[in-house]
């Protein structure tokens, strides 16, 4: 990788002013396979910059040449699709597969969203004598995670673009090889110069000093809640917006109505796809008492059906875990789920047999689960699901809402209008009924320390203007 050592500032390939490198390493072998360089202050202010010299031309260019542009980078991403797949799946262990059809095609798909927003969305209205304008907010840190990287990347710089701001962009440090291939989308797409910026490196180094700097207008962050309160307090002092898609401890209910079979093996698989590295993954199964007992049986059928091994298999279902540090967390909250006296169905500590190097987590899935649980209340980011009895429906719904958490909530019945209504009541940005398809349209987002804010076409759009009311406009 040509730019592996470099970033993408003022639509030029540059050196790094800190001329720090840093080792990337592959989960699934645990060597590194490349280096990038990582950058300090120096290399924040140039990018910064440069965004907020392109500010004021590209804010006020009309909404047709920013669709035009949005579809030109949409085309570029697809001639280097398959790029992107060896990235991911080299980075953060993704099965080719999965990759292929889950991690870069979400990239895909929210361009797409994002272009069919764009087409209808209303800048301007009237209310009464006044004039309502929406308009850019202007220059946009953009703090991405490891776990879907091109995701949580297109999420953020698609409709920032698509409202007129310019970006500065910070990747994961530990995935970034997919953030420095989209910014060579970017430049061979013709966005100009200064619109779209890269930095690679750590946050203390890179991501603080972003959102900071006083000519940042908003960071919009992707990550856990404990880094997102570290943004927002850096971002306090210039009073710049902040919106923050933090973690998650979801909630699953399965009523006293749902197709049990269906119901457990669906939400075994949604809390294990992406080896349990979402931030909205269903880790919390909540089943009524009487139903426990078949309930674990079925999640350890479905859980020991699972393959897990090398990204490079066609057969493999779960990779590794993105690194050691993340490994050795999980491993410690399973040791603690053993330990807090939760029945250990299948899985539990060590790799999988068979599988000596690289950060592989066994399949795991405990039964007889309390509230107070460490395992039901703490976000493991691993596959690692939690099945809790319930006695009533309400202490299920008081059960599921009682968490820090609020980023995503589930619940299985085969009547749609009681599925709907217990949706009514939780407190959470996204309710799934039934295991839906993925709706790159719907807002995305969470409540209570899971966020502020929301991503996703339209949505998304919006969270990167501002409002400006015109008065006397019609007088």
């Amino acid at each position: 990788m040509n730019n592996a050592h470099k970033f993408y500032i003022d639509g030029q390939w540059v050196d790094s002013r800190s001329g720090n490198t840093l080792d990337v390493i592959n989960p699934a072998t645990e060597q590194a396979f490349i280096s990038i360089a990582v950058g300090n202050s120096a290399d924040v202010d140039a990018a910064v910059e440069a965004a907020a010299k392109a500010f004021p031309a590209f804010s006020v260019t009309s909404v047709e040449s920013r669709l035009a542009l949005l579809k030109e980078i949409l085309r570029v991403y697809n001639l280097r699709y398959e790029d992107l797949v060896q990235a991911v799946s080299q980075e953060m262990g993704a099965p080719l597969h999965f990759a292929r059809d889950a991690q870069i095609w979400s990239g895909r798909a929210h361009l797409e969203s994002t272009i069919a927003a764009l087409e209808k969305f209303q800048f301007s209205e009237d209310h009464g004598t006044t004039h309502v304008v929406r308009e850019a907010i202007g220059v946009c840190a953009l703090i991405t995670p490891w776990n879907w990287p091109l995701n949580q990347i297109v999420c953020k710089v698609a409709p920032a673009i698509a409202a007129g701001c310019t970006v500065v962009l910070k990747p994961s440090e530990i995935a970034p090889l997919t953030g420095i291939i989209f910014a060579e989308i970017m430049h061979e797409a013709g966005v100009p110069a200064g619109v779209f910026n890269l930095v690679n490196g750590t946050g203390p180094d890179v991501g603080q000093h972003m959102a900071s700097h006083p000519k940042v207008d908003m960071v919009s962050f992707t990550g856990s809640t404990r880094a997102g309160i570290i943004v927002a307090k850096a971002a306090a002092d210039t009073v710049k917006r902040v919106a923050q898609e933090l973690g998650g401890k979801s909630a699953n209910i399965l009523l006293e109505d749902a197709d049990f079979d269906v119901a457990v093996a669906k939400g075994v698989q949604g809390c294990f796809s992406n080896t349990g590295q979402s931030c909205d993954a269903p880790t919390r199964m909540l089943v009524p008492r009487a139903q426990h007992a078949r309930a674990l049986e079925i999640a350890k059928a479905t859980a020991e059906k699972i393959v897990t091994g090398s990204p490079l298999e066609s057969t493999t279902n779960l990779g590794p875990v993105i690194s050691e540090a993340q490994f050795e967390k999980i491993q410690g909250l399973i040791a603690k789920g053993i330990e807090e006296g939760a029945t250990l169905v299948t899985g539990g500590l060590g790799r999988p047999e068979g599988l000596e190097v690289g950060y592989y987590v066994k399949p795991t899935v405990f039964g007889d689960v309390t509230p107070q649980m460490t395992i039901a209340r703490e976000e493991i980011f691993g596959p690692v699901l939690s099945i809790l009895p319930y006695d009533s429906e309400e202490q299920a719904i008081e059960i599921a809402n009682d968490t820090v958490y609020g980023l995503a909530a589930y619940v299985q019945s085969t009547d749609i209008e009681h599925a709907r209504k217990v949706a009514g009541r939780m407190r959470a940005g996204s309710v799934y009924l039934n295991y839906p398809d993925w709706d790159t349209f719907a807002p995305f987002g969470g409540y209570k320390q899971s966020g502020n804010g929301r991503e996703y076409a339209g949505w998304g759009i919006h969270d990167f203007l501002e409002i400006k009311g015109v008065v006397g406009w019609s007088n």
